[in-house]
């Protein structure tokens, strides 16, 4: 295969990653920014790291790294820019939805019951926080979530299950109230 094809190849995979993802990393970089424009600029440096570096060395391993990358850029603008809360945006929260608005009757409810939910996980501490969103709004697994964050496998269990432990009951004291 001559160096052309096989440059032709590469692109075709980053270009892919790019469709397939830069919705989401965006996303996920805007919950930490809370900044949609930083969110996008974080996303097109991640993107600019992949075109640098050998498919090989991260093809088994892609989406964990394009969040690691995104997640790192994103707290490196946060540290420059000295801003220090993280995860406010209220589409973060779009599949943590179905946890407590099962039983909403009409579209009333279940927004109310969504914005109350994204008050409760904002009120998470922030590792808590991070893990709920990349569990169920980026659908990861436990060992994807470790890559990215630096946690271990058992940890990342350890802490949603903590953390859902919590919201489960803020739930229940918000519905007895």
């Amino acid at each position: 295969m001559t160096s052309e094809v096989s440059g032709e190849l590469e692109w075709e995979w980053v270009k892919k990653a790019i469709e397939q993802h830069q919705s989401s990393l965006i996303r996920y970089a805007a919950s930490i920014l809370r900044d949609n424009e930083l969110a996008k600029d974080v996303v097109q440096d991640t993107f600019i790291k992949l075109c640098q570096i050998e498919f090989s060395s991260i093809k088994n391993h892609l989406i964990p790294w394009l969040f690691r990358v995104t997640r790192n850029r994103a707290l490196d603008v946060l540290r420059k820019e000295e801003r220090m809360s993280q995860f406010d945006e209220p589409e973060t929260i779009g599949s943590l939805a179905d946890v407590g608005v099962s039983e909403a009757k009409d579209e009333r409810d279940k927004r109310e019951a969504i914005d109350t939910l994204l008050q409760l996980v904002r009120s998470l501490p922030g590792k808590q926080r991070e893990v709920v969103l990349l569990k169920f709004q980026q659908d990861l697994s436990y060992k994807e979530i470790s890559e990215i964050t630096g946690m271990s496998v058992s940890n990342v269990g350890y802490v949603l299950h903590h953390a859902l432990k919590d919201l489960k009951q803020r739930w229940k004291m918000v519905e007895a109230a």
